[in-house]
């Protein structure tokens, strides 16, 4: 992409900051920064793994402000984790073998169809289901979600979320919070992967990490005064925008 000016790493921590925020409330970073990375010239895979890497910082973030909602939950998201990181990994090693052409034609398949998730109202927390939450459902319910998030991961917070919501006895709050963590924890095992196998642009990762660090601190605030309602609206519009517009170019050019 080339050597990044004052303007251009402003502009991406600018979008960083809004993406960590949106990442945490309504789980659709990837639908506001990985267009912004495409803007900035990086082809589809290239900009779907570097922002798979600067969004390992929005889960740091998230830690941080969602302490109060995290308090005694460690056995849970220890239980959670392992197998978020299992489909993490799973996730980000099917990227790493899918042509990059085939990423490009179903990319605006998998926003679309992340936005119109945003649409459908989650199970209110208290009506526990798939065998509550030391149930294998749920963990299985987690890997299937992780391996979409280490593959794409636009809008698989809200997919998260509702599989956290029939099994936990929670306020949304609460849910929120561990969705955020366990989501974070199979995006940083992908992010490994990527980092290590994949074609990152570093000099993007850095100035959107600033902003994803401080947008996921910042997320968990919104989340507990806001309700979730209009802005899971305007975020799916939001996305469903970005869809068509991905895909007239994708197949248009194709």
């Amino acid at each position: 992409m080339g050597a990044f000016v004052l303007m251009d790493a402003l502009e991406l921590a600018g979008i960083g900051l809004v993406a960590g925020v949106v990442s945490t409330v309504v789980s659709l970073a990837s639908i506001v920064s990985y267009p912004a990375l495409l803007a900035f010239g990086l082809p589809p895979l290239a900009a779907n793994v570097t922002n798979t890497v600067a969004l390992l910082f929005a889960g740091v973030g998230a830690a941080a402000g969602s302490r109060p909602e995290l308090a005694g939950q460690g056995r849970l998201l220890g239980r959670l984790g392992l197998a978020a990181g299992l489909g993490g990994a799973a996730g980000a090693g099917l990227l790493l073998v899918t042509p990059s052409r085939t990423f490009e034609m179903i990319a605006p398949w998998l926003i679309a169809g992340a936005s119109l998730l945003l649409l459908l109202r989650p199970q209110r927390p208290g009506q526990v289901g798939l065998g509550g939450e030391s149930g294998l459902a749920l963990r299985a319910g987690v890997f299937c979600v992780a391996v979409y998030t280490g593959y794409f991961g636009a809008a698989g917070g809200i997919i998260m979320f509702a599989v956290l919501a029939a099994a936990l006895d929670r306020p949304a709050a609460g849910v929120n919070a561990v969705k955020n963590i366990v989501s974070a924890l199979a995006n940083a095992v992908a992010a490994v992967w990527f980092a290590l196998l994949g074609p990152v642009d570093w000099e993007a990762v850095g100035p959107l990490a600033v902003g994803f660090l401080v947008g996921g601190w910042l997320g968990p605030a919104v989340a507990r005064r806001l309700p979730g309602r209009t802005l899971r609206l305007a975020a799916a519009l939001c996305g469903l925008a970005v869809a068509v517009k991905l895909g007239v170019d994708a197949y248009r050019g194709g």
